[in-house]
């Protein structure tokens, strides 16, 4: 029950470092996409709809971050249609509101992540 209600109540907000394409986030500015920052873009993560849908498949399937901020856990994990690996980080304690991003390539979770979201 704790899942369902959590994946009920994230929200997406989204951050312009992380967009090349602004797509429908409303981000102010609406892009502003940093080097060395990873893009949804590059994972075909372009609408709000598809960034919301992802981060509650997450919750649903319990790849949540055991560490907390208030009620939120601070990180969700999720895996594209594409099959990479995604993160999104807690932005608003306060309104449950996340950013997320496509995990480097370096980074080790991935596989964990993989793992767990096809075993879910």
């Amino acid at each position: 029950m704790y899942l369902a209600t959590l994946a009920e109540r994230v929200r997406y907000g989204g951050n312009p470092e992380h967009k090349r394409n602004p797509g429908d986030f409303g981000l102010d500015p609406p892009s502003n996409p940093r080097l060395d920052k990873p893009l949804c873009d590059s994972v075909d993560i372009v609408s709000l709809r598809a960034a919301m849908e992802l981060l509650r498949e997450g919750v649903r399937r319990g790849l949540i971050s055991d560490r907390e901020l208030g009620e939120w856990p601070k990180n969700i994990w999720a895996v594209s249609d594409d099959g990479i690996p995604l993160e999104a980080q807690i932005e608003n304690a306060g309104q449950g509101t996340y950013h997320g991003y496509p995990m480097p390539n370096t980074d080790p979770f991935r596989d964990k992540i993989l793992e767990r979201w096809q075993r879910s």
